[in-house]
């Protein structure tokens, strides 16, 4: 509890500040000008079971707010692995959450990145990546990625600003729900997960 509280004592306009300035220098890996409102991380999170075996793998999380709402919707911090790209987000995230695995690398090439640090099946999968700078290709095949790696059943979770999915339908590979629009985030944002549908 001591652990939690001292992550929420952070000033979050410099967590406003960093977010900017990774924007700044890299739009395209960034994605947003600011972290996501606590409102879209928890509903992120409530898509992950905390009862259900194995890693939690989050693809993205920046400064960490939607890692604190998993750890709040009771997933043990030694159980998430948080692949980040930028090594100043990484230093952080390695600050505020010591238990927690933090891989420094790309997200694009998840089996190579992760290496052993995925070697059980994973409880979920949630990602605030910038998933519309990148070309459909490499979308999908970063979703085929990460079923390659969870549970059977097990969701990919993903938001954007759009009003459309970042990875369309394809109902004979996997099914796909929305949340609805969460307002109170700016801009505001749908949540989107799909799940693998197993032969």
């Amino acid at each position: 509890m001591i652990e939690l509280r001292r992550r929420e004592e952070k000033p979050p306009l410099e967590d406003e500040a960093r977010f900017l300035k990774s924007w700044v220098e890299r739009p395209l890996v960034t994605g947003a000008v600011s972290p996501s409102g606590r409102m879209l991380a928890r509903t992120m999170a409530s898509y992950v079971d905390p009862h259900l075996d194995g890693p939690v793998i989050e693809l993205g999380p920046g400064t960490g707010p939607v890692t604190e709402a998993i750890i709040r919707r009771g997933v043990a911090p030694e159980r998430l692995i948080l692949v980040e790209f930028n090594p100043d987000f990484c230093k952080l995230l390695r600050r505020r959450f010591p238990a927690a695995t933090v891989v420094e690398g790309d997200a694009y090439g998840l089996a190579e990145t992760l290496g052993d640090s995925a070697a059980r099946p994973a409880a979920a999968v949630v990602s605030s990546l910038p998933l519309f700078t990148k070309p459909l290709p490499m979308r999908v095949a970063l979703l085929n990625d990460a079923f390659d790696l969870m549970r059977s059943g097990a969701p990919f979770v993903q938001f954007t600003y759009a009003v459309v999915p970042p990875i369309p339908k394809d109902a004979a590979h996997y099914s796909v729900t929305a949340s609805n629009r969460v307002w109170w985030n700016l801009p505001p944002a749908r949540v989107w997960v799909y799940r693998a549908r197993r032969a």
